[in-house]
């Protein structure tokens, strides 16, 4: 018998912080809530433009759609994400990917749409990795940004 998915909701917890984190960051560098724009370089190469558009705003929470174009390949899928900023709490979680919201934060599996059992945390470790890469390597040509590009 397969041993139920349980999350660890302090590691969750700390992702959900982490992010909201970067996404401040992210912010703060572009200056611009309503709409950011960057590229990335990874070295000598382009490997697509990011954009950060402002979906809604409320007194304690805004969400933002993150996504990728140009990305390096017709083979590289290009993530898009709407991530939900809660401001009183100072975390961030992904809300929905594609456009498609989230299943669950555990999921029977197998299930209909075959979501994975651990989706939600697999999206919010994803997240943390996308905009550490974001901040490494991320070059703007409309505003200052701490990177310059190569």
């Amino acid at each position: 018998m397969r041993k139920k998915y349980v999350p660890d909701l302090v590691q969750l917890g700390a992702t959900f912080e982490s992010n909201y984190n970067r996404l401040i960051r992210l912010i703060r560098m572009m200056g611009d809530v309503e709409r950011i724009r960057f590229s990335l370089h990874n070295g000598m190469s382009y490997v697509g433009q990011v954009h950060m558009t402002l979906v809604e705003s409320c007194k304690y929470t805004d969400t933002f759609l993150l996504e990728q174009t140009a990305a390096a390949g017709k083979w590289v899928n290009n993530p898009k994400l709407t991530v939900r900023l809660y401001h009183d709490a100072g975390v961030a979680e992904v809300i929905a990917r594609d456009g498609r919201q989230l299943a669950q934060g555990v999921n029977i599996y197998p299930n209909q749409k075959m979501h994975l059992p651990d989706e939600k945390s697999q999206m919010n470790t994803f997240l943390t990795e996308w905009l550490n890469f974001c901040i490494s390597y991320g070059c703007c040509d409309e505003s200052p940004f701490t990177h310059q590009k190569v």
